[in-house]
């Protein structure tokens, strides 16, 4: 299944709700195998479930330029046989021990999970064991994973969303990896053989970019050992090429693209603020106000409530490896395209100049404190949460003081933020009829 290549759990289980007060960080263990490989594990007994969430740093980075899509394909196909199993028999396999095991090839990272019973253990991890570290890429699984991709590029040509999305990342890095999408194009898949996965898989899968996280019942001495029997065998170091950092250009520029849709779907952007700056946590808060916080935001209240141009819009913040973004959408009526874009553009300026006022930064704080327990109510959101925050290289301990870095947050520091967030220009992106948008008179 290549949309999200995963297969099914045949008993559906998930562990009891994770505490996400400040002394459930207290439960997180860091676990080093004998060979020196690290998992950070959450214990729960309460259901005989094991999750574990991992993740390589590289990614569709490191695809060769002429051919986006590499780590796409290569991710595609680690379940499609294995070992001494073939596509067929390894399929047989998961199916009959009841395993869940997925793969996925991000922009900074390619990232898997695998979910097993209990007593199915050994069985599970041994499969994930062969996908990494003896996949087969034989020539029929690359060719059917090859026509998956190419029929879901070809329904992304008609797509809105997609050209909206396409055209905003190749605009914002026109010379950088970031430009070129993960999944590829209709013209580098044909061109992807098994040599090019093969080498894709030596070169980024390997202990030094590795990120773990286990949840359920198993214990660290359990864990420690089986670390090295699933990792053990990949090698010590990556060969990643350097990726260079890099800041999205356009902004203050709207394209539009004519396509025969019912809505224009509206995509924007601009230049973020690092993970790891002082101000990110601010920039969090300033952006849940504009967009991120849906019904209580004020792009929501302005652009929906108060005029009833969309029927949601919202903005996030997306720090990657090499960059760091705010990004929005939305999707109205065509000949209404512009308007919306200046009421967008309105608020943004509105925010950047002046910053958010003391009752929303309360009522902010207080919600995003409130609803950080939503992330741990279940086995695989755990693991993906832990393993997220080893790959942003937070500390073990950052469950514990997030919502303390949260409180502390002043006006004073929002509108600081604020400033540095949204007054670097935005980039947007109109897919729509051009009969009804300027799409006729402008082009990207």
């Amino acid at each position: 299944m290549i949309a999200a290549f995963v297969r099914p759990l045949a008993a559906a289980a998930a562990l009891a709700v994770f505490v996400a007060d400040a002394q459930a960080a207290t439960r997180i263990e860091r676990v080093v195998s004998p060979g020196g490989i690290e998992a950070w594990l959450v214990q729960d007994q309460s259901v005989p479930l094991v999750s574990m969430n991992f993740a390589f740093r590289g990614g569709a980075t490191q695809d060769p330029p002429e051919k986006p899509g590499v780590a796409y394909m290569t991710a595609g196909l680690l379940d499609e046989g294995a070992g001494n199993l073939d596509a067929r028999a390894f399929s047989e396999k998961v199916e009959q021990n009841a395993v869940e095991l997925r793969f996925s090839a991000q922009r900074d990272e390619v990232s898997g999970a695998l979910r097993v019973l209990r007593d199915r253990m050994d069985v599970g991890f041994d499969l994930l064991r062969l996908a990494l570290t003896a996949p087969r890429f034989d020539a029929e699984p690359i060719e059917r994973v090859r026509a998956q991709m190419l029929t879901a590029l070809r329904r992304e040509t008609t797509n809105p969303n997609n050209i909206a999305s396409r055209l905003w990342w190749r605009t914002a890095f026109p010379d950088h990896p970031y430009g070129r999408p993960a999944n590829g194009t209709l013209e580098s898949v044909p061109l992807i053989g098994r040599d090019d996965v093969a080498a894709y898989a030596r070169r980024v899968f390997a202990r030094d970019q590795l990120k773990i996280a286990v949840v359920g019942d198993i214990d660290a001495a359990t864990l420690a050992p089986l670390l090295d029997t699933v990792f053990g065998a990949l090698p010590a170091k990556a060969d990643l090429v350097a990726v260079k950092p890099a800041a999205a250009v356009g902004g203050g520029r709207r394209l539009y693209v004519d396509l025969k849709v019912p809505q224009a779907v509206l995509s924007f952007g601009g230049n973020g603020i690092a993970r790891k700056d002082p101000d990110f946590i601010p920039a969090f808060i300033v952006n849940h106000i504009l967009g991120g916080g849906s019904f209580s935001s004020r792009l929501y209240r302005e652009v929906r409530e108060k005029r009833g141009l969309v029927y949601s819009v919202y903005s996030y913040l997306l720090p990657l490896d090499r960059t760091a973004l705010v990004l929005g959408g939305t999707q109205t009526r065509a000949d209404r395209a512009d308007e919306t874009l200046d009421l967008i553009e309105s608020e943004i300026r509105r925010m950047s100049e002046s910053g958010p006022m003391a009752d929303e930064l309360a009522k902010a704080k207080s919600y995003l404190k409130g609803s950080y327990a939503l992330n741990f109510d279940t086995s695989a959101k755990i693991a993906a949460q832990l393993v997220q925050i080893q790959l942003e290289d937070l500390g073990i301990d950052y469950i514990e003081r997030r919502n303390g870095l949260i409180e502390k947050v002043t006006l004073d520091d929002v509108r600081r933020a604020a400033k540095r967030l949204l007054n670097t220009g935005v980039l947007y992106s109109v897919v729509g009829r051009a009969s009804e948008t300027p799409a006729g008179k402008q082009g990207g």
